[in-house]
Parts: structure tokens; sequence; C-alpha cells
């Protein structure tokens, strides 16, 4: 059996398909997904995919290079839109294979009259139905839209989530390891709501489990809505009119964990948007630290005051004995002031001492017995 060497049969490979398309240029229709733009180096790598009837047929790694990452620039400005997933354009591509790099269209040029891509038109005008059908629970202010459910007040503490997500998906574990090895060590009770989260009829499936949440005796605290990255395409379900309208109503507060950065669909905008199950996890984590943190220093707060209230009391205390020391008959007479009694009994009013009384003056050594031969008005008072 004759063999040759990869590197020989991918040489011959790569010698067929440049004899067969070197200096050819062809116009391809596509929707593009994965977009990386490196504006520092001015290259774009992205994919090329063509869809039928829902079903991907075709799909193609392709890229722009420093000479032709202009049109990416030219797109924007003309389209005035962001050159992203989701996108269909009609574009000139050049084949090009590399025997380790495998088989890559170079763009050449981007037809732009024809680049507003149908998926985001679809969302467009999802969105301005869902704004003009629900006047009074979805509300567009300054570019944020503003819904029933996002508005609901958080409670102080997340313990019981409800978790909608797909069965042994990286965003089902992802999002548990997060809850359950948090550095804080909280419990939360995470009943999970299973379904198929991408496809043709995820949209539907997705919203009967919110229903059944919503039914559900078991009162959450929240609802967590994750999922992985993917293309712009697997995100068309949650540009569905009916689940993105349910989520706007519904009762319990929704968070999204269904994507990447450059990921955005219209439930996020309905509901809470936290890009990846992970940042949903730990802003429960963070919510119930913040109250942890909160309790603290009302603790703290709290002893400190009745740690000054107990000082002020000690030295209103101090003040009173202090007074009461210096009201006292000996501290009076100590001063140099005479105690009168008749009978023991101290005379406050002159009035009831008569003539021929018989007094007792108490002095601070000495005790005076007299006794009261006339009585007159001190008509010219002396101030002591």
């Amino acid at each position: 059996m004759e063999q040759i060497k990869l590197s020989e049969l991918l040489d011959h490979i790569q010698d067929t398909i440049q004899s067969q398309f070197e200096g050819e240029a062809f116009w391809v229709e596509a929707q593009i997904t994965n977009v990386k733009k490196y504006a520092s180096t001015r290259r774009c790598y992205l994919t090329l995919e063509e869809y039928e009837n829902g079903t991907k047929t075709a799909e193609a790694k392709a890229v722009f290079w420093a000479n032709t990452y202009n049109q990416i620039e030219i797109f924007e400005k003309v389209t005035k839109q962001i050159f992203k997933d989701g996108i269909k354009i009609i574009c000139q591509v050049k084949v090009r294979y590399h025997k380790v790099y495998g088989l890559n269209l170079d763009v050449m040029q981007i037809d732009v009259a024809h680049s507003i891509g149908t998926l985001e038109l679809e969302k467009q005008q999802t969105l301005e139905r869902l704004l003009k059908e629900n006047p009074t629970t979805i509300q567009l202010f300054d570019g944020i839209y503003r819904t029933f459910n996002n508005r609901i007040a958080l409670p102080l503490v997340i313990n019981k989530i409800a978790l909608i997500t797909a069965p042994n998906s990286d965003g089902q574990r992802d999002f548990q390891q997060e809850t359950k090895l948090n550095k804080h060590q909280y419990t939360f009770f995470v009943t999970e709501f299973l379904t198929t989260i991408q496809g043709d009829n995820a949209h539907k499936l997705i919203l009967e489990q919110l229903q059944l949440i919503e039914q559900s005796e078991e009162h959450f605290d929240v609802v967590a809505i994750v999922r992985g990255g993917g293309s712009q395409t697997d995100f068309k379900p949650f540009d569905d009119y009916e689940l993105a309208k349910y989520v706007a109503h519904f009762p319990i507060p929704i968070f999204t964990g269904i994507g990447h950065d450059r990921n955005q669909s219209i439930v996020d905008l309905m509901a809470r948007e936290q890009k990846t199950p992970t940042k949903v996890a730990s802003l429960f984590v963070e919510r119930n630290f913040e109250f942890e943190n909160k309790l603290m220093a009302l603790k703290t707060n709290f002893f400190g005051l009745i740690q000054d209230q107990l000082e002020n009391a000690k030295k209103e205390l101090e003040n009173a004995k202090r007074m009461v020391k210096l009201a006292s008959p000996q501290a009076i007479l100590d001063r140099g002031f005479a105690i009168i009694t008749i009978n023991n009994k101290i005379i406050t009013d002159p009035k009831d001492i008569k003539e021929n009384a018989e007094l007792q003056t108490i002095l601070r050594n000495e005790t005076i017995f007299s006794t009261v031969i006339k009585k007159t008005k001190n008509e010219t008072r002396t101030d002591l």
C-alpha cells in the first residue's frame, strides 16, 4: 500500500483549490455570527452561515484583513449599526486554503445596500410592537426598557431560586457551582426547571416553564434563566414576542444570563440582564452579602448607641449626686448658712415663727437655743 505524508495530501488539495479559484471572487449572501473585531490590528474574524427553514445548511470561516477592514467601517457609518452577530449581508469573497488553518473565505467587499440583517430587523419590529401594545407596562426611557418585571423591588435576602436552564449544560453547571461554592458559604435553595432553550420551539418551552413557576405553590424570590453563549441565531427564541411579553409582566423578578457581552436579546431587555450564568449567581451572592453587612453595621450601631446611652446616664447620675450633695443640710451649713427649727421642724416660712416661740438655730458646729421677743419686717433687703 502506497503511503504519502498528510502534508503532501494537503499540498495537493491546496494546489487544486488554488488552480480552481485563484483570481476569482464570488458574491455570496450569508448571515454573520461569531464576529471578533480587532481594531488595533485591523482584522476581523467571523463565521458565514446559511439557513433554510430554520436549519443550518452551510457554514464557512471568513476574515477581513487589514486591506479590507475599512469595509466594516463603511458599513457601520452608512447603516448606523454595529457590525455584529445576526446581520445578514451580501459580500464578495475569495477562496483561500491553508494546509494548517484550513479553508477560509477572505471578505473583499460588502454590499452595504443589503446589509440590514433579517434578525435585527425582526427584533426591532418586535420591540416596537411590545411598546405599542403594552404602553403601561413596557416603556422606553433614554434607550432603557422599563417593564413591570424589571421594576419589581428585590427581596432583602435571596434564598429560593427558580432556575430555567438546559439539562447537563454549561449554564446549568456554572450557575450551580457559583451558588453552592460561594465564598460566604450562603445556602441557596435552587429548584430546576429543565428544558431545551434553543431551536424553533424553545420559546414555547421556556414560556411553559415560566407558567409552571407562576402556578407553583412554592414561593420563589427570583427566577434565573441561564445558558452558555452561542451565535446570534441561537438566541432567536429569546426575541419571540409572546415570551418577551410574558417575561415583562411576570410577577417574580427575572434575571437572565443567556449570552456573552456581544449578545443581547429582547428577553434581556424585558428582565434584568447579567450576561452569563456565573454573573447571575454572583449577583445573588453579593445581594445577600450586602444585607449581612447592613445587619452587622446595624448591630454595631445598636450596641454603640446603647453604650452611649449608658455613658450619658452615668454622667447624669453623677451630676445628680453632686447636686443632691450640694443641697444637703450639711453642705448648706458648711457654706455658713444656718437652719432654724421649732420642735425639730425646719422652718422655711417666717410666718410660722411667733413671738415667744423657742427656736433652735443650727450652725456648722453649734446649736443656739433662743426665744423670739420681737418680729419686724425686713424693709431693706440685704443681698448675700
